[in-house]
């Protein structure tokens, strides 16, 4: 009887595990809006150029180029920045001119003293397969020459928005112990180089450090929402001060199972697209969220 009865827990145990995954990949697969060209499988950055076409970047390792995608995920057109390099891009944004950022500054082993953002025109200046970047450096005044101790290692970084005149960067947590918090940095968004400015810090969650990294940023049109994006979730932000990004309400939107999500824009003000990258035959997808229909947790509320 009693060897029934634990047979009898496990499986029930099973079942509510299998549907807890189930629901879990409903969650995010009921989003799934297209499957991303191949050749994108490391895709880290997207955005839309004034014709509300997306572009795409990868991660480092390929060549130095944007991908416009056509409706269905596959590629429409490539562009190579011929005075760029691509050792680590992590993130793509747009100014209100609409000049793209590309942002050639993962840091993974916190070892690069100087990182680089190319600036350049809207995609559809573009005429040919070709074009020049502005170039932006930037260096942490925190990084001295000596190794970064366990407890200090927030120093990579694979998330961006243009503000006003700025660049403001979110960072990649990697302390030991881990302690959740994206620090984010300002910058010019013209070619100089900068002492990146510390202006303020924002505690994600603590569980595991792969499902609290931020990995990708975006504003809407308006300026008037941040999103924040890791491997589980969205953080969004509204209702904050200038570039005071965590003084106003701060939500959570639950993407459902982990993947690697790498990559966040928004279309329009109610509308968001984000990606991830494909990992044994999982993801590799480009999925829709209107912010109307979603589920938000409220984690504060901004003071009256």
């Amino acid at each position: 009887m009693l060897k029934k009865s634990l047979y009898s827990l496990i499986t029930v145990a099973i079942l509510a595990v299998a549907i807890i995954i189930s629901m879990s990949m409903y969650t995010l697969y009921s989003k799934k809006q297209i499957s991303v060209d191949p050749k994108l499988k490391e895709i880290s950055g997207i955005e839309f150029d004034k014709f509300n076409r997306l572009w795409a970047i990868n991660d480092g390792g390929d060549d130095p180029k944007l991908y416009r995608l056509n409706e269905d995920g596959s590629i429409a057109k490539e562009v190579l920045v011929t005075n760029a390099k691509n050792i680590d891009w992590e993130d793509m944004t747009q100014n209100d001119f609409g000049h793209f950022f590309l942002g050639d500054f993962g840091n993974n082993k916190q070892e690069r003293k100087w990182l680089t953002i190319y600036k350049i025109e809207n995609p559809i200046d573009i005429k040919g397969h070709t074009t020049e970047a502005e170039i932006i450096k930037f260096t942490y005044p925190e990084l001295d020459g000596n190794p970064v101790t366990p407890d200090k290692r927030n120093f990579d970084l694979e998330a961006f928005v243009a503000f006003g005149r700025h660049l403001y960067l979110f960072t990649k947590n990697r302390t030991e112990p881990f302690d959740g918090i994206t620090n984010v940095y300002k910058v010019g968004d013209h070619a100089a180089n900068f002492d990146a400015e510390l202006i303020d810090s924002f505690k994600t969650c603590t569980t595991m450090e792969k499902l609290c990294w931020i990995t990708s940023a975006a504003l809407s049109p308006n300026r008037s929402k941040l999103v924040l994006l890791d491997s589980t979730s969205i953080w969004l932000f509204e209702n904050f001060t200038e570039d005071k990004f965590f003084s106003g309400d701060v939500s959570i939107i639950d993407l459902g199972i982990v993947t690697q999500k790498e990559a966040i824009t928004f279309y329009d003000e109610n509308t968001l697209i984000f990606t991830d990258e494909e990992f044994k035959g999982i993801g590799g997808n480009a999925y829709v969220i209107k912010l109307d229909e979603v589920t938000k947790k409220v984690i504060r509320k901004a003071p009256k």
